[in-house]
């Protein structure tokens, strides 16, 4: 049950981060979860510990959980149009 949850929540934060970043049109579903489950890891070992709060990967779903998320897949795809493109956009 937990992995369902966190493709869900991985899917909605994914999307809502391409959406702040303008890369929506370019991404379909599926990069969507996957930009949001790769965004929690990198949030989870980066941001979780600097904050002191639980990562989403951990099974903690609350606010703080989530927008830590966001944060992490935000700075994914910063790196990735950096990369793309050279420049973050």
């Amino acid at each position: 049950m937990g992995l369902i949850i966190l493709l869900i929540v991985g899917g909605i934060v994914g999307w809502l981060a391409s959406l702040i970043m303008r890369t929506d049109a370019q991404q379909g579903i599926l990069l969507n979860i996957v930009v949001g489950i790769v965004g929690a890891v990198l949030a989870g070992f980066l941001l979780s510990p600097i904050l002191g709060a639980a990562p989403i990967t951990s099974g903690a779903i609350n606010l703080t959980s989530i927008v830590i998320s966001l944060l992490g897949a935000i700075v994914l795809l910063a790196i990735v149009n950096l990369v793309r493109r050279g420049s973050v956009r």
